[in-house]
């Protein structure tokens, strides 16, 4: 071998060590995250109703009754908020995915830098991709006034392996003792009332009672994980009465080698409807094994719907686009599906058999199911479901529904459009 061979072949060595290092560490990375996806067949004849212990358990949580659950529509959620947010006495804990600059935001900002300068303790988490347009403005006023303002996962060396991961919680605890869950975000486009394109529909959730703690656990998760911090005392997990005759669960932790209680419990419940499954979710991209248990569902006699935003109605049409990638086999299996297109429609609930339903911050794919941190809430309470499906069916006649032979025809550059984004779909 000549020199000149020589020189030539350390390199090629170098650059193959290395890359075997680098596989490597890809399969360690992949085998601590991987999980069993959930086996969609439940041998299981009770109604829904009667297996909330059951649904709890699975998707990893505990059921408890004597709560009461107000839903709220639109931007008059955030009146209720802020009433809120301004009637605590003793601590407010924040914590959203999206917040941007705005009327909104700085409504927000200046509704808790006021309960912090009255000497409450006021604990704001932020996701940080998310958080990232909400002006240095209201986040001075929130540290000006003594604020603890944390950001979920920033960009810094530490968090390098889990950027893609982020807070999509939306929720809210007021002392210990009142909660909101659901989807609304800290945007001007969420105010109004869904009228078009610049005022967006959604639904959240307060909620009174023992399930209080369960949402107050929920936000200790993340902020103990990026502060350290553990708090306790009557002030934040007090001991809760009874405050309605709702039964209902949360589900949102993320255990290694199972999959997240978010899917557990939504995959759950398809197999165990019986007569009804509605769904409204912006970002509806179900994945194969969850195409075939609606399929399934729609057998056994259950009407299922699903309400989404069209292309044209979204906020983000590359997600619409990946989602229409399977239209075709959900419309074969029989589930119906209803495109709105007058603005976003944003609100992630789910209506099982009439007197059962979620409420929540996940979307229907599985970004919110494998990536994202989640919360959604499982209730059993047929007035809650009702009105849900109420607002269904408010939303239904101006939607178009897609039919099997109408979609077949689409034209192929749809079609490339839809298959290029499905590709990606879990980081869109």
């Amino acid at each position: 071998m000549t020199a000149a061979a020589g020189s030539i072949a350390v390199p090629v060595v170098v650059v193959a060590l290395v890359g075997a290092i680098v596989v490597v560490q890809l399969l360690i990375i992949w085998s601590i995250k991987r999980h069993r996806d959930p086996d969609l067949r439940i041998e299981c004849d009770a109604p829904i109703d009667e297996l909330t212990p059951s649904l709890a358990g699975l998707s990893l949580g505990t059921a408890v009754d004597g709560n009461s659950v107000e839903v709220f529509e639109n931007g008059a959620y955030f009146d209720v908020l802020f009433e809120a947010i301004r009637s605590a006495k003793l601590t407010v804990h924040f914590e959203t995915y999206l917040w941007t600059e705005g009327v909104l935001g700085q409504r927000l900002a200046e509704t808790l830098a006021e309960r912090a300068r009255a000497g409450l303790k006021v604990r704001v988490l932020l996701d940080a991709t998310g958080t990232k347009k909400m002006g240095k403005g209201a986040e001075r006023l929130l540290h000006a006034a003594g604020c603890h303002v944390v950001k979920f996962h920033d960009r810094s060396l530490r968090n390098i392996g889990v950027m893609n991961e982020r807070d999509h919680r939306k929720l809210v605890v007021i002392d210990g003792r009142v909660a909101f869950v659901g989807g609304h975000c800290i945007v001007d486009t969420w105010l109004g009332d869904a009228q078009d394109k610049k005022h967006f529909g959604d639904v959240s959730v307060r909620l009174r009672g023992p399930i209080v703690n369960s949402i107050q656990s929920a936000f200790s998760e993340n902020w103990a994980g990026e502060t350290g911090e553990l708090f306790v005392g009557d002030d934040v997990f007090p001991a809760l009465d009874k405050a309605g005759d709702v039964t209902m669960h949360a589900a949102y932790v993320k255990p290694e080698g199972s999959a997240p209680a978010v899917k557990l419990l939504h995959h759950t419940i398809i197999c165990l409807a019986r007569k009804r499954i509605w769904i409204q979710n912006p970002y509806f991209i179900p994945e194969p094994e969850a195409i075939d248990a609606f399929g399934e569902a729609v057998k056994r006699g259950v009407d299922v719907r699903v309400m989404m935003p069209s292309t044209g109605g979204s906020d983000n049409p590359m997600v619409q686009h990946a989602g229409h990638r399977n239209f075709e086999k959900l419309l074969r299996c029989g589930v119906r599906l209803f495109e709105y297109p007058d603005t976003l429609l944003h609100q992630k609930v789910m209506t099982i058999d009439s007197v059962w339903c979620t409420v929540g911050s996940s979307n229907f794919d599985d970004r919110s199911f494998e990536t994202n941190d989640e919360i959604t809430l499982g209730i059993r309470d047929a007035a809650t479901a009702k009105r849900l499906e109420e607002i269904f069916e408010r939303y239904a006649p101006r939607c178009q529904e897609i039919r099997l032979e109408q979609w077949r025809k689409r034209g192929v550059g749809h079609r490339l459009i839809d298959n290029m984004y499905y590709l990606i779909n879990e980081v869109l």
